[in-house]
């Protein structure tokens, strides 16, 4: 048979050294305390640090594809109106060839539209994927 065994409801004896703390010396106590205020510190230093430097690698990427892409829109709207006074002058000449003027501007417009229809069922893929590229080549410079 099994004996019951009695629990040890004595009090611990309080040590005089350590003023009733379980063997930690205040002394020590506060060492820990400043330790840890200051890994806390530095912790906090490091955070900071470091969103400031997020932030600032983001500005920089930013106004990299920014400023890549003002010099990039302006070639493009400059070469856009060119087509435009181009396609304009084509639709009047082809106009007069064929005797009335909006049959040249159908022509163009006919022209542009084989050709859209071409770029998208033949070159979409390839031309997404250059786009793709550069942009995100852009991006990780």
């Amino acid at each position: 048979m099994l004996k019951k065994v009695k629990p040890n409801l004595k009090k611990p004896k309080r040590c005089k050294n350590c003023q009733g703390l379980h063997g930690i010396k205040p002394e020590y106590m506060e060492d820990n305390k400043k330790l840890f205020e200051t890994l806390l510190e530095r912790a906090t230093e490091f955070g900071k640090t470091s969103l400031e430097l997020a932030k600032l690698k983001t500005l920089e990427k930013t106004s990299d594809v920014i400023s890549s892409l003002i010099p990039h829109s302006v070639a493009f709207i400059l070469f856009a109106s060119f087509m435009l006074f181009v396609n304009l002058g084509l639709a009047f000449w082809m106009g007069e060839i064929l005797g009335n003027i909006f049959l040249g501007f159908f022509v163009i417009a006919g022209f542009y539209g084989i050709a859209a229809l071409v770029i998208y069922f033949l070159m979409h893929k390839w031309l997404k994927k250059h786009i793709y590229e550069y942009f995100i080549k852009q991006l990780l410079k």
